[in-house]
This record gives C-alpha cells, structure tokens and sequence, in this order.
C-alpha cells in the first residue's frame, strides 16, 4: 500500500470518527461535540483556561480547513481533499502548522504536572480518554521518544501523529 493511500484511508477514518451525527458530512456542531467529548474523557470543566485552548486550537482547525474545502458542511471528499492539500501534501510544515495548536492543547490538558511534556503516566492518561489501553500506551510512548529522554514533546507529538497518517505507525493520537 503505498504512502498517498495510506493517508487517504486515515483521512476517511478521520472523517468517520468526527462525523459524530452520522450524517455524511462534518460540520462545525461536529468538531464542538469533539471538543465536548475530550473535556468530558479528561474530566475538565468547559469554563477551564485549557478548555478554551482546546476549543479554540479544534474550531481553528476546522475553520481552516472548511476554508480550504471552500464548504462548512464538508463531504468525505470534501474532508479528504482540504486535508490533504493543508496538511498531508505539506509534509513536516503541514503538520506543525495546522494539527501542532491541536496536539498542544491536547497536550496541555493531559500534562498534568504542568511541565509542559507528557511523560508515560500523563500517556497513559492521554490514552485513557481516547479509549486505547495503558499497554498501548507503554509501547506508544518508546516509539513516540525519538530522543528517549523519557518524556514526549509536542514536536515528537506531532511527528507522531503525522507518521500515523502517513502509515508509518498505528498510533492514533487524536483518537479512535
């Protein structure tokens, strides 16, 4: 399988995974009910300050690539290509420009210890919310410690979660 259609079908599980109404297209009701389900997995009050990053890094996302689709009702397809043309075809700089304010405020909310990294508890946490299990985690987190300095930076965050669109590992950060 090569490396495009890999993406591809991560996008489209993407797509399925935020269409949270089922209704075929991704909205922007469906990346708030997103944002609801985080801070409920996590346990953080919606009034909290990383309850606002998160909806601000997840709605900023959206708006960007509902943009890109020139659509705020976007089809798979529709999904597909602006991801695609914003953050897969862009390499390295497509994904920290466009998912790293995600994963931060993500990372933010799981870091608990405020040290502003994610070490194999805080992981194990991450993972929890987003219904993969501790083991999962354990391995994850030596695959994702590209400097094995025992905890996880949001560069290695988010060289992970574009390695996992791109195929090359099977660790999905922002969800099942």
């Amino acid at each position: 399988m090569t490396t495009a259609v890999k993406a591809n079908d991560r996008l489209e599980e993407r797509f399925r995974l935020w269409d949270h109404n089922g209704n075929g297209v991704i909205e922007r009701a469906d990346f708030e009910q997103e944002i609801e389900g985080i801070l409920s997995r996590f346990g953080v009050e919606a009034s909290a300050p990383a309850a606002e990053g998160l909806r601000g890094a997840y709605l900023g996302l959206f708006d960007r690539l509902a943009r890109s689709a020139g659509t705020e009702r976007m089809s798979k397809e529709d999904f597909v290509r602006a991801a695609e043309s914003e953050i897969v075809s862009k390499g390295d700089a497509g994904f920290s420009e466009v998912l790293q304010p995600t994963i931060q405020a993500i990372m933010t909310i799981a870091d608990t210890d405020g040290d502003g990294r994610i070490n194999p508890t805080e992981l194990e946490r991450w993972f929890d919310a987003i219904g993969l299990s501790t083991a999962q985690a354990a391995d994850a987190f030596g695959e994702i410690d590209t400097d094995n300095d025992g905890v996880l930076t949001v560069t290695e965050l988010v060289a992970a979660v574009r390695d996992y669109h791109l195929g090359k590992n099977d660790i999905p950060l922002l969800g099942v």
